[in-house]
């Protein structure tokens, strides 16, 4: 019997390598990388060997997908923002045999979903931002899941979470799971000055992120399920927050009430909000 060991909402933004590099945005994101390796190292601690990651930087137009290649490896640029991250380089084992799991069962409830080993598929910044500080050392093997569902039904990503939840059951792995994107997600315009890398693009956005972080602090999922939808739309939720809908289909939905932990506190970026979050486990 495999288990879920644990459970997080996080930011993935590309400006977390570019504070990696030399120059004047060197360290601007050194509270969101503390957080993923605060996250990689309770993985450890509890036996994690395998992370799926809901990337809502994978757009899909029908049907879900799993990309479960038995390994990944490459130099990665971003087609999105090549001067935040450019040749990144990346090397992770992967689980072929949870990824068709997850396939299996969601298409048996009616979710219908492709697995994808044998394949050329490389992986998105959605999961290679927090593999990089997570998976350092590549101790883990990576499951993406697409979470950009541009045409899909919020309700139908809540029964692939919960598949996936019935998945980990069935398999020999121990398993985080990662909701990857952020709370809303206005971009600046084109245009903007560097300087509001730490802004965030509409006071609306930030005062309604602001609250539901308040819901989650409290453990209303009751409250904040049944305002997803708007808020999704409303403040252009990354992906449509599908990655949001599948991690909370795997928790339970709306019956789900435990108050969520802040490991990264919330932050604008770029003109989006930002937070790393752990869900802890019914």
């Amino acid at each position: 019997m495999g288990r879920l060991a644990l459970a997080a909402k996080i930011t993935h933004v590309p400006s977390m390598y570019l504070s990696e590099l030399p120059g004047k945005h060197h360290g601007c994101r050194e509270g969101a990388i503390r957080g993923h390796r605060e996250i990689g190292a309770r993985c450890r601690v509890l036996g994690v060997d395998t992370i799926v990651v809901f990337d809502v930087h994978w757009l899909v137009n029908a049907g879900y997908h799993v990309n479960c290649a038995p390994s990944f490896k490459g130099v990665y640029t971003s087609n999105e923002l090549p001067h935040f991250i450019r040749n990144m380089p990346y090397a992770y084992a992967g689980d072929p045999k949870l990824g068709h799991l997850i396939a299996d069962i969601a298409t048996a409830h009616g979710v219908p979903t492709r697995a994808h080993d044998e394949t050329t598929l490389e992986l998105e910044y959605g999961t290679l931002v927090p593999m990089r500080y997570m998976n350092e050392d590549g101790r883990f093997r990576v499951v993406s899941v697409a979470a950009w569902c541009a045409w899909h039904d919020l309700q139908d990503s809540r029964r692939l979470g919960a598949a996936v939840l019935e998945a980990i059951d069935k398999s020999d792995s121990t398993v985080a799971v990662l909701a990857s994107g952020s709370l809303s997600h206005r971009f600046n315009d084109n245009g903007s000055p560097e300087e509001s890398i730490h802004e965030i693009s509409r006071e609306f956005h930030r005062q309604v992120d602001l609250r539901v972080v308040d819901l989650w602090r409290a453990g209303d999922f009751r409250t904040f399920c049944a305002m997803l939808p708007e808020y999704a739309k409303l403040c252009d939720g990354e992906g449509g927050m599908h990655d949001t809908a599948m991690l909370l289909g795997l928790l339970g939905w709306d019956a789900y009430d435990r108050p969520v932990e802040i490991v990264t506190d919330y932050f604008a970026s770029s003109g989006t909000g930002q937070i790393n979050a752990v869900f802890p486990l019914p």
